[in-house]
């Protein structure tokens, strides 16, 4: 069985890692069969992180991302977000941090307090996370390209990320190279696929009300898809299995 990359052999290779987000499984696995990866999130309190890292961890996740927004929970780039006690997103990242078992189990703490607070109160955040006990950060929703060189110099040296949010954004979008070159180790595009995917479905439904059915250019085909969700794997455990009860 081929072994995955920890994240940190990632970050390590990849100069920055790209990280195009899922928003279902067939996303994911697209995402995957690409050459990419995924990332996924935890949340509630101490125990709850606690107990959050060791399930994943024994899953076989290799990274995590915590946020300190409050509930109900906003896109970044979205008004009307809100950022709990910094001290309690500290807590959690020390639970977190001791919950992990292998040092390999990377920990991205996120802050939305740009929004809310401001760029001073976001540098005093994630400067309180990393000493928690986080790997790398993740100050979402810088203003300006001027913040973007603020926020790479001040934790220069430190995995960080930045969210890329084509169409609207409240962030500059820059090319990967140059955003590795201020300092972020990792770019991920949230919106990237949702909004091509949309804009897909909403041409494929168009084209069936004006009755004109898709050609064999217009998607991945019958035969394309049953390979991209593993059918034939799946049709051999279900023979095997029904096999075995005879």
């Amino acid at each position: 069985m081929q072994v995955k990359p920890t994240w940190k052999e990632l970050l390590a290779r990849e100069k920055p890692l790209l990280l195009p987000c899922a928003h279902d499984a067939l996303c994911a696995r697209l995402i995957e069969r690409a050459g990419f990866t995924a990332y996924s999130v935890g949340y509630g309190d101490v125990k709850n992180v606690a107990r959050t890292i060791a399930g994943y961890e024994a899953m076989g996740v290799s990274a995590i991302f915590m946020e300190d927004q409050r509930a109900p929970k906003r896109c970044g780039h979205m008004a009307g977000k809100d950022v709990i006690e910094a001290d309690a997103m500290a807590a959690k990242l020390r639970a977190a941090a001791g919950a992990r078992r292998g040092s390999d189990f990377f920990i991205i703490a996120r802050t939305d307090a740009r929004a809310v607070h401001g760029l001073d109160e976001a540098l005093r955040r994630a400067e309180l996370y990393l000493k928690a006990g986080a790997d790398g950060l993740f100050i979402e929703a810088p203003q300006s390209t001027e913040e973007l060189v603020q926020v790479g110099r001040t934790f220069q040296g430190v995995p960080q990320l930045a969210n890329m949010v084509e169409g609207g954004g409240r962030t500059p979008v820059l090319p990967p190279q140059e955003l590795y070159r201020l300092g972020f180790a990792m770019v991920a595009y949230p919106t990237t696929l949702i909004f091509r995917v949309a804009r897909a479905i909403e041409t494929a439904l168009a084209d069936l009300k004006d009755g004109r059915p898709a050609g064999d250019n217009d998607g991945v085909g019958f035969e394309g898809f049953k390979d991209i969700v593993s059918l034939a794997r799946w049709a051999d455990v279900e023979q095997r299995s029904a096999t075995s009860r005879k």
